[in-house]
């Protein structure tokens, strides 16, 4: 089964972000998500849960390296780019309640947000970081 079965397996046409309409695209450049489809779309392979579609902040670059988890340097075997300050990224929703925990979360568009994130992140949280 490919990335893209599987994604349409799990619901990907019935995904629902947080306010609860349908999920909206979060990045094509660089291509995000789970699949890189440029969605927060998300299965039961996603252990990480990305699905938090957050802007990307110097600080919060900084914090994620910090936690081990570098998002700025480039990794070419893996087709990633790495990520700049104003960059959108689909964030697993674990490392941005860890961010907002210690005042450093980036913003968020809550249309481009994955319901499946309020499995760990309060909507309240999400709605003050809103873009």
């Amino acid at each position: 089964m490919s990335v893209r079965d599987l994604a349409q397996s799990e619901g990907e046409e019935t995904a629902r972000n947080v306010l609860g309409g349908p999920l909206q695209p979060c990045s094509f450049d660089p291509a995000t998500g789970f699949f890189r489809d440029g969605h927060c779309h998300t299965c039961a392979q996603d252990q990480g849960s990305h699905t938090v579609c957050a802007v990307m902040t110097a600080e919060f670059l900084e914090f994620s390296k910090s936690r081990g988890n570098d998002l700025s340097t480039p990794v070419p075997q893996y087709n990633f780019p790495g990520l700049r300050p104003g960059d959108h990224w689909c964030l697993c929703a674990g490392r941005w309640l860890e961010a907002y925990q210690a005042g450093k979360a980036p913003q968020v568009s809550l249309e481009a947000t994955n319901h499946a994130a309020l499995a760990t992140v309060p909507l309240e949280a999400l709605r003050q970081h809103a873009l």
